[in-house]
């Protein structure tokens, strides 16, 4: 009768063993459940300080795999809807499709797998990702805050160099010669001195936008703003130089709102004092003769469009496949002897790689991108970050991507991933604004 006794409360030690053991197994999934928002920042820092050619553990793509475990995990607990079906998901699909196609079927290759998540795997996921952690006005104000933050460190970074103040820049790969695109432009992080031109841009708007609604005030949003067209000139990129005219002139000319109106005129008179001080240096301003001048550039790509061409009309509709333009591109183009050419145009690049089927998608998915910004706005949201504001400010910042993108492939991971999360906090505002009851 003893031995009967015992045996439930040893069952019952043996239980709570159990419960403990997976409860402490589950704190590292509960740890990412918690602060879903500060958890997609920490991604974004990743993939904003982490290049391709710099060796550090793939920390982007362990930060990205984080983040998809714990939003989903948050999701499930909290009873979220996770599969949402809208147009704008379709030409997604085609596109990731349309290349998965190509590349399961070569041998494997990490940059080719890298180029693939860059491009479509990531920016998608974060587009969806973002509608279910970006809900509520703290959490935009967290991007907002985060945005002007990297808005800071990269202009701080580009006017370093631009100065010759080296011993500022951080981190210290951005001066490594051998590594990545442009040594002697303001490059940042990325390496490559569009993506940073882009991302200067693209987050100077955000910036406009906070000083408009008044989130941010005093000095330092004035220095901030002051700061971005010294840190566009910085970039030596002509491109860039021309989507921030653009975006000023669609300012100052397009915008119903004053306040944006002078702070475009602000940023066009920076931008003219700028040229100003650069033009009034030796050293400087001999440079930038040089870039206004310079026709190599502009030949290179009038060739490599020309072959581009070639190879377009060889197969104009499935296409080459994925990545396999810059090792075919040599032999179309004769007047260089390299033997890998990248296209420098995003649309021409999809148009010779996935034929016209695959421009199309991407058009299809460009026109739904621009029509988020013709979402409703709940009731709850029109004073907040997603106000009718930005929703007019959305198409400027389309067209700062859409312009770069004709004159280089668009395949920054952080570029990308940026402008996707905002698209996805619009279309879940969009959903939120339908489930409302008229």
């Amino acid at each position: 009768m003893q031995s009967l006794s015992l045996r439930p409360a040893r069952s019952g030690i043996g239980v709570g063993v159990s419960v403990w053991a997976v409860g402490i197994s589950l704190r590292p999934l509960q740890a990412l459940m918690v602060a879903p928002s500060l958890l997609f920042l920490a991604m974004l820092t990743a993939m904003l300080l982490r290049h391709e050619n710099v060796p550090f553990f793939e920390i982007d793509r362990v930060a990205f795999g984080l983040l998809v475990l714990g939003v989903v995990g948050r999701a499930m607990v909290q009873r979220q809807r996770l599969f949402v079906v809208e147009r704008i998901h379709w030409p997604m699909l085609g596109l990731t499709v349309l290349a998965l196609a190509t590349v399961i079927r070569q041998p494997f290759d990490s940059e080719t797998w890298s180029l693939l998540a860059s491009k479509f795997i990531v920016p998608f996921a974060l587009f969806y990702a973002a509608g279910l952690v970006f809900t509520e006005e703290r959490k935009f104000r967290q991007f907002e805050v985060y945005a002007l933050l990297v808005l800071a460190y990269l202009s701080f970074t580009a006017i370093a160099f631009l100065s010759d103040a080296h011993a500022l820049i951080f981190p210290r790969f951005i001066l490594d010669e051998s590594l990545g695109f442009h040594a002697d432009r303001a490059r940042g992080p990325f390496l490559q001195a569009v993506a940073n031109g882009v991302s200067l841009n693209i987050l100077g708007l955000v910036a406009l936008h906070a000083y408009q609604r008044g989130s941010v005030r005093g000095r330092k949003i004035a220095v901030l703003l002051a700061s971005v067209p010294v840190a566009i000139l910085a970039t030596m990129t002509r491109a860039v130089w021309l989507s921030f005219a653009g975006s000023v002139i669609a300012l100052i000319f397009l915008s119903k709102n004053r306040t944006l109106r002078r702070a475009g005129l602000g940023l066009a008179l920076m931008a003219g004092l700028a040229l100003a001080v650069v033009l009034s240096s030796h050293e400087l301003g001999g440079a930038l003769g040089d870039r206004l001048e310079e026709r190599q550039p502009v030949e290179f790509r009038v060739a490599v469009y020309a072959g581009s061409w070639q190879m377009f009309l060889d197969r104009p509709l499935m296409g080459w496949g994925f990545h396999q333009m810059p090792a075919e591109l040599p032999r179309y183009v004769s007047e260089y002897k390299d033997k890998v050419l990248y296209p420098h145009n995003t649309y021409l690049e999809l148009l010779v790689e996935e034929g016209m089927a695959g421009l199309a998608l991407y058009l299809w998915l460009m026109w739904e991108m621009w029509r988020l910004g013709r979402g409703a706005i709940p009731a709850g949201e029109k004073d907040g970050f997603l106000d009718s504001q930005f929703h007019r400010i959305w198409p400027v910042l389309l067209a700062v991507y859409w312009v770069n993108a004709a004159l280089v492939v668009m395949s920054y991971q952080f570029v990308n991933a940026l402008l996707f999360t905002m698209a996805g906090m619009l279309a879940a505002q969009r959903r939120r604004a339908e489930a409302l009851p008229r």
